[in-house]
C-alpha cells in the first residue's frame, strides 16, 4: 500500500490503519491529541478556544515558576485556584505539585526565599562566632 497522503507512486509502510505512511499516522495522531487536550481545557478550566496556546505563548513558552520546562515532553499544565477556579497561568508538573503542597500559602514561599538567601545554619554559625568573640 502507499500513503494517500505522500507523493505519488510512494512505497513507504502503512503499518497503521488506513492508507498512510508512519509520518502521516504520527501527524493525525498529534492532530488529534491537540484537539482533545483542546477540548479538555476548554470545559475543565473555562478557556476558551486557543487561550492555552495564546498563554503559553505570553509565558515564552515556559513554566512561569522556573522558566525551564517548555513543554515539549509533557504538556505545561493549567494552575487554577481551587477555591475559585480562577486559571492563574500555566506550569510544569514539578512546579504545580509544590504549589499544591503548600497550599498556595505565599507566606510558605516567602520562607523558602529567605531559606535560600539565609539558610539557618549561616546564622547559626555567626551567632556562635560572635559568642566566641565576647568571651
Amino acid at each position: 500500500m502507499t500513503c494517500i497522503d505522500c507523493t505519488p507512486g510512494s512505497k513507504r509502510p502503512t503499518p497503521h490503519p488506513g492508507p498512510r505512511c508512519v509520518t502521516h499516522h504520527r501527524a493525525i495522531k498529534r492532530l488529534r491529541s491537540e484537539a482533545a487536550h483542546e477540548k479538555r481545557v476548554q470545559s475543565v478550566y473555562g478557556l476558551g478556544p486557543g487561550e492555552y496556546a495564546e498563554l503559553l505563548a505570553f509565558q515564552e513558552g515556559k513554566c512561569f515558576i522556573c522558566r525551564r520546562a517548555s513543554g515539549k515532553t509533557r504538556r505545561l499544565s493549567v494552575d487554577h485556584d481551587h477555591k475559585t477556579g480562577k486559571v492563574r497561568g500555566l506550569l510544569c508538573r514539578p512546579c504545580n505539585t509544590i504549589l499544591g503542597r503548600f497550599h498556595d500559602d505565599a507566606e510558605t514561599y516567602y520562607r523558602g526565599y529567605v531559606y535560600l538567601n539565609h539558610p539557618p545554619y549561616d546564622s547559626l554559625l555567626e551567632r556562635k562566632r560572635a559568642a566566641d568573640e565576647q568571651e
